[in-house]
């Protein structure tokens, strides 16, 4: 079994976290890499420490301030893929520097790391414990949840720390954006675009004094997080309201232009205009959505058949509904569209993201 690099990123670390590096040495994992982002300077005597033990390879980096988790995991990579010997690693593993993952969840980690060179290893725990502090468990839920709808992807703990980097896969992750917690939510976003597969790992759930060793941000940090999560619909929603401008634009300058060169009066230079325009806006929300909202990298002639197939289903369907509730309510006509027509924009956004845009 080649060796594992156990990278731990720490602020203002428990002293226990002397005694866990010692555990680490004493089951063979000898190759440690702590960096110190920022810590206060009475703290410093803890790395210091673990620099000093003998027989074994322990490195500590340090920053001058805070620059977030996501900056001291990118760092780190940088770090480990410039290794003289980097063809004598599997990969890195992730740690927590408070202690909440046993030294046997690491080793469990490592040995599917070595047997996945090309997978994201995930250490999840189980949040329907009663150990689980209230706010990790609902902070959980909510996310886990925003996965499966959003990016039909069941992902069972979405902020765990302990994960699993083969060599491999490790360049990919230096070019997300993100410095602190919502970079470990960008990783996964990024394994599916790319279609980097994702194993997950069942690890015992461990927390201290109700989690308060924790740096994470509830406020800050949460809103980060779910910005990064609603990420692709809200570009969804920019993406029609520049689809919607572009169609108004283009049809009341071909409009402008058929009146202006034929002549023509009636109802057949709207009709023309109408539909060129949507032709035209169509295509545009196509090519946007393909590229920035699902950054989907397939093709092109599949993907662009199955979302007229959809454009037509999708009128069909709102001219069908709302002829039908009118019928039977009488409501306005316009307030019904509205509503219809909202139902069916959403709806589009998953049909998109799961048919249109599917990834294997």
């Amino acid at each position: 079994m080649k060796k594992i690099l156990v990278l731990i990123p720490a602020l203002n670390p428990p002293k226990q976290l002397i005694d866990y590096v010692k555990s680490l040495l004493d089951n063979n994992l000898k190759d440690i890499l702590l960096v110190d982002d920022g810590s206060k300077e009475e703290f410093r005597k803890i790395f210091d420490t673990i620099e000093k033990f003998p027989n074994a390879n322990i490195k500590v980096f340090r920053h001058a301030k805070n620059l977030g988790k996501g900056r001291a995991l990118k760092n780190a990579f940088n770090y480990f893929l410039t290794l003289p010997n980097l063809d004598e690693y599997s990969g890195v593993v992730t740690a927590d520097s408070d202690g909440q993952h046993r030294v046997e969840d690491v080793i469990k980690v490592a040995k599917e790391v070595e047997e996945n060179p090309d997978k994201l290893i995930l250490g999840c725990r189980d949040f329907d414990l009663e150990q689980v502090p209230p706010k990790s468990r609902f902070g959980n839920k909510i996310t886990n949840g925003a996965f499966k709808l959003f990016y039909n992807k069941n992902i069972s703990d979405t902020q765990t720390g302990l994960r699993g980097f083969p060599t491999a896969i490790i360049k990919d992750f230096l070019d997300i954006a993100g410095e602190r917690f919502e970079y470990e939510t960008k990783m996964l976003i990024y394994c599916f675009q790319k279609e980097i597969g994702i194993k997950e790992v069942i690890i015992e759930t461990i927390y201290f004094n109700d989690n308060s060793e924790t740096h994470f941000n509830p406020i800050i940090d949460s809103i980060k997080i779910y910005r990064v999560t609603l990420s692709p619909f809200l570009k969804y929603i920019v993406s029609a309201v520049l689809s919607f401008l572009v169609d108004i634009l283009s049809f009341k300058w071909l409009l402008f232009m058929l009146l202006l060169i034929g002549n023509y009066v009636g109802a057949y230079p709207i009709f023309i205009a109408t539909v060129v325009a949507r032709a035209i806006s169509s295509t545009f929300n196509f090519y946007i959505n393909k590229k920035f909202v699902f950054k989907y990298e397939h093709s092109t002639r599949k993907s662009l058949l199955k979302y007229y197939s959809l454009c037509i289903v999708q009128m069909l369907v709102s001219a069908t509904l709302v002829s039908l509730i009118w019928k039977y309510t009488k409501y306005g006509e316009t307030s019904i569209k509205i509503v219809v027509d909202s139902v069916l924009f959403l709806l589009s956004y998953f049909i998109q993201q799961r048919w249109v845009f599917k990834r294997k």
